[in-house]
C-alpha cells in the first residue's frame, strides 16, 4: 500500500492541482520553511463562506509540493469552520506514508499557509508593516 501513496506524492509533486494564481484573491498568505528551502503562498476565493477557487504557488521538495497540491483539491467547497477545523492528522492521513520528523514542516507548512490566511493573520501582518 506504501507503493501507491508513493506513486500519488509523486504524481502530484509532477503534475500539481491548482498550481498558480488567482485574480483578486480574498485570502492570501505566504511562509517558507527555513530548514528544506519550502516556499508556498496560497490563494482562496471564498464566497458565502465557502472555499470557491483556491491556487497555490512556491516551490520546495516533493513533499511539501504534493502535500500543497492534495491540501488543495480538499479545499474546493469547503466552509472556512472546516478549513479551520484541518490539523495535522488530516494532512498526514492525505500523505498515506509515514512521515519523519524531519519532513513533518515540509508535509505541514500548506496546512499552516492555509489556516494563517483563514484565521486573518495576512491582514494583521499587513496592519504592522504600515
Amino acid at each position: 500500500m506504501d507503493d501507491f501513496y508513493r506513486e500519488n506524492i509523486l504524481d502530484h509533486y509532477k503534475y500539481p492541482r491548482y498550481k498558480g494564481h488567482l485574480e483578486n484573491p480574498d485570502i492570501k498568505f505566504r511562509d517558507v520553511n527555513p530548514t528544506c528551502g519550502d516556499d508556498i503562498t496560497f490563494e482562496l476565493k471564498i464566497e458565502d463562506d465557502r472555499v470557491t477557487d483556491v491556487a497555490f504557488n512556491g516551490h520546495g521538495c516533493a513533499i511539501s509540493m504534493a502535500s500543497a497540491s492534495m491540501l488543495a483539491e480538499e479545499l474546493m467547497g469547503k466552509s472556512l469552520d472546516e478549513v479551520k477545523a484541518m490539523d495535522k492528522r488530516f494532512v498526514l492521513d492525505l500523505l498515506g506514508i509515514p512521515i519523519g520528523p524531519v519532513r513533518l514542516k515540509c508535509a505541514l507548512l500548506p496546512l499552516k499557509v492555509v489556516k494563517a490566511g483563514v484565521w486573518g493573520l495576512d491582514a494583521w501582518q499587513r496592519e504592522e508593516e504600515d
